[in-house]
């Protein structure tokens, strides 16, 4: 892999290629505001309170602590009672968070994006990422909590985020995937980065990537009950101002590939 700084001459910036990508994307949703919800996530209690659509507080207690007035937020229900919240926190601007959970099983995951210097990545994606299975508080959690997975391992899907936005993934390993541009300015070019899968709920994971040669990270919902993914972007735009973008495509399964018991990918 190479690094951003050897990038091809011709090679899109992440602001040009987003523009368009939540064509496809589900509507938000006010149906959290007014509500506390106050995530037990490893090592720390996350109180998160929308007040409006698009605004929200929040209480860090444990770890690094910390509060905020007045964030941006936005909610989306992927699914029936699940809901994908992206958070941006004025006082750590380099990152960005985001919370998928279920009110009726009062599972939760957690996963934050943050923006790190080429000298502090040394040779690796500029966009590390961090997971936090946990619960919502004020009730018993039920069902499976969510957990890093293989299941994804060997497909092929098709995203179409807009009538000029198409890609398709091949999920390679536990540890990377594929994508090509098969619709839009991206057209002919792809790469093999870094991505992790977690299972949510029968037919609902979450698919992350971090690039290689931009600093772009994503994180994703797939719906494929419905058919439906819907995620976001955190990234540096061409100036080098950060940038978190909302995305969502239509979703289909184009392939499998299986693997035999004696060999299979990492």
């Amino acid at each position: 892999m190479t690094t951003d700084t050897t990038k091809p001459a011709d090679w899109k910036t992440y602001d040009q290629f987003a523009l368009g990508i939540a064509t496809n994307r589900l509507p938000a949703t006010d149906a959290l505001a007014g509500r506390t919800l106050t995530l037990a996530l490893p090592d720390f209690k996350l109180t998160l309170r929308p007040r409006a659509q698009h605004t929200l507080d929040w209480h860090e207690e444990g770890a690094r602590g910390g509060k905020g007035t007045g964030d941006w937020y936005e909610a989306i229900e992927v699914a029936p009672d699940t809901f994908f919240l992206d958070i941006t926190q004025a006082s750590r601007p380099s990152e960005a968070l985001t919370v998928v959970l279920n009110t009726r099983t009062r599972r939760v995951l957690a996963i934050r994006c943050r923006i790190i210097g080429a000298d502090e990545a040394a040779g690796q994606p500029r966009v590390p990422q961090d997971f936090w299975p946990g619960t919502l508080e004020g009730g018993e959690a039920t069902g499976v909590a969510p957990q890093a997975t293989r299941d994804l391992i060997g497909l092929r899907t098709w995203q179409t985020y807009s009538p000029n936005h198409t890609y398709e993934h091949t999920y390679l390993s536990s540890e990377r995937y594929a994508w090509q541009c098969l619709v839009g300015v991206q057209r002919g070019h792809g790469d093999v980065d870094l991505a992790s899968y977690w299972k949510f709920d029968d037919e609902q994971y979450l698919f992350t990537f971090r690039e290689f040669l931009i600093p772009v990270a994503s994180v994703f919902f797939f719906d494929f009950a419905q058919g439906r993914s819907t995620g976001k972007f955190l990234g540096l735009t061409g100036t080098g101002a950060i940038a978190n973008n909302p995305a969502g495509a239509f979703m289909r399964k184009a392939s499998q590939t299986f693997y035999p018991p004696e060999f299979g990918p990492v």
